[in-house]
């Protein structure tokens, strides 16, 4: 971004007069979303070890509490979509939302470094920093993926899945910088293994740093750069917005009754109650699942939409429904593999015992590597006339994803309780999915990007990222279920238990061993999902498999119908 020239555009002026297919607004954005997702997953990488090990969780309890976060900084992109497209723009709430991400890492920092004095006040302050981070996420995810798609003429909207798939690129690169640099300065342990529990404080400290890097790039080069083809500026305030901002003929406000907004209310209210009371969902999950629910139906209750936008809007929904089961799968990389990991996983790499909070990073490094490769794939295939549907690029994400959990679950299979994983299946892991995830993600924030009318492009983008907070919801619920792993085996026989008697219900303990149980956070039973017991990984990871499988399949015979649904965009 050091060389960018100034901008004043013509609508044809980004392919044949600058020699690039892309408008440098999308560098902007890039860099933009680059160090937000620096602070992000830098931030995930440490989370829920600094909760386990300095706040003293158990693990079941750090992973509810991690998929929660996660699902409510997915579920906050709705109202920050619903402010951008009534009232702020997005270009305003980009800054606000960069701003108080910012601050709950700082939040995070101060928690970390008052731990050892009082761990009750720096529990609340994880709470409080959580909540900013969450309000944070919701102002800054939906507005900036819904004004790359502005950046392009009418014309070239064909382009928008290699030009996500760029952006994913620089989301992953942050993703990639934030997983290196925060693990090496705050997951520290000696030479005899020993975990620096006041360490974590640094990688939050530099999480924070990245996002005023983010904030402030954005803040100084918006003006110049993140414009539309004939040069107005993108993601103003709403009240400014002319006829060239819309589709000929589309509709510039939305238009709902009082009566679509209190059944509205009504949905979210029952259906709540009913994941809460009936299903027993916790508070934060229930909330997640209503709120899609409810916020689809208010969306198609808007009177002005046509039976074109009608069709494309529910192609929408459908597909926010299957990545559930992605990213339920996807996000064990912070919960579930991360505390494998830890426990049970031979980390030496070319020589380095790497921290096991390092190791999803990748992820981030495939995606950097992967990204312009798919983007090519994309366009060569599109050039020829092969380019698969978007909806049937995305059941080739879920069927990657299990082939991954596949492999992995043939390799813990014979484990034991103090085998250790070699770390080359999680690498291999990490690579499968990425190349599940570039088949999915970014190729959905194009669709939407493609479907979605003016007036809900943001709010759209807000119904998509719930899926993802539901699939996040669901990836702390299965989180949960990880069976014990060889550090909770060898942590019993200092009690003088064999665990794996406990579990199998070959002994009774005693009260003093129960106690001494819940003092180490040892499991006193196995996990259930579903009415199934899980023994061991093995049985863990096949879960996944089986779950994404059938989602891919279904995804993929209904891929044909969707495509009609689309009337023309693919």
């Amino acid at each position: 971004m050091d060389n960018i020239e100034a901008l004043s555009p013509k609508p044809d002026e980004f392919v044949e007069n600058k020699g690039s297919r892309h408008p440098k607004g999308l560098w902007v954005l890039f860099g933009t979303e680059m160090w937000e997702r620096f602070n992000f997953y830098g931030m995930r990488a440490l989370l829920t070890l600094f909760m386990v090990n300095s706040l003293l969780m158990k693990e079941a309890d750090a992973s509810i509490i991690y998929g929660g976060f996660l699902a409510l900084c997915y579920l906050t992109p709705m109202l920050g979509g619903f402010i951008a497209d009534r009232f702020l723009g997005n270009r305003y709430c980009i800054l606000v939302g960069g701003t108080l991400m910012a601050i709950g890492q700082f939040l995070l920092f101060i928690s970390a470094s008052t731990f050892g004095a009082s761990l009750g006040s720096a529990t609340m302050i994880m709470w409080v920093a959580l909540g900013v981070i969450i309000f944070g996420n919701g102002f800054f995810k939906p507005n900036i993926s819904s004004m790359v798609g502005s950046l392009y003429p009418k014309q070239e909207k064909s382009k928008l899945d290699s030009a996500f798939t760029i952006f994913y690129m620089g989301i992953n690169l942050g993703a990639f910088l934030g997983q290196l640099i925060c693990p090496i300065i705050g997951d520290v342990k000696s030479v005899d293994g020993i975990r620096d529990i006041h360490a974590f404080k640094w990688g939050f400290l530099a999480a924070s740093i990245a996002m005023m890097v983010g904030t402030l790039t954005f803040l100084f080069l918006k003006n110049k750069y993140v414009v539309t083809p004939s040069g107005r500026p993108i993601g103003g305030l709403p009240k400014n917005n002319t006829a060239e901002d819309f589709e000929e003929g589309e509709a510039q406000s939305a238009k709902f009754s009082g009566a679509s907004v209190g059944i509205s209310v009504v949905i979210f209210a029952v259906l709540g109650a009913l994941f809460h009371f009936a299903a027993g969902q916790n508070i934060i999950y229930s909330l997640v699942y209503a709120s899609g629910i409810a916020l689809a139906f208010l969306i198609m209750s808007d009177t002005s939409l046509t039976k074109i936008e009608r069709d494309r809007i529910w192609v929408i929904y459908i597909v926010s429904f299957f990545v559930i089961f992605f990213w339920a799968a996807f996000e064990q990389a912070g919960s579930s593999l991360t505390f494998i990991a830890d426990n049970q996983t031979d980390r030496h790499f070319f020589g380095w015992n790497m921290p096991p909070s390092m190791v999803q990073i990748f992820n981030g490094i495939f995606v950097v590597a992967l990204a312009v490769p798919f983007s090519i794939l994309w366009d060569k295939l599109r050039s020829r006339g092969k380019e698969p549907v978007s909806p049937f690029k995305q059941a080739m994400g879920l069927a990657l994803i299990a082939l991954s959990y596949f492999i992995i679950a043939h390799n813990v299979k014979d484990l034991g309780s103090h085998g250790l994983l070699a770390v080359k299946w999680l690498i291999l892991l990490y690579f499968i999915q990425t190349c599940g995830e570039l088949c999915l993600s970014p190729i959905g924030l194009s669709l939407v990007g493609k479907l979605a009318p003016k007036r809900f492009a943001s709010l759209l983008y807000g119904v998509f990222f719930i899926a993802n907070a539901a699939g996040y919801a669901l990836a702390g619920t299965l989180g949960s279920i990880l069976p014990a792993t060889g550090d909770k085996f060898e942590a019993a026989q200092k009690i003088g238990v064999s665990l794996q008697d406990v579990l199998d219900k070959k002994v009774t303990l005693t009260a003093d061993q129960v106690a001494a149980f819940e003092k180490a956070q040892l499991p006193l039973h196995n996990p259930t999902f579903a009415g199934f017991e899980i023994h061991n990984l093995f049985e863990f990871f096949m879960v996944f498999v089986v779950l994404c499988g059938i989602a891919s399949v279904i995804l993929a015979l209904i891929s044909p119908i969707l495509k009609k649904m689309m009337h023309g965009v693919n």
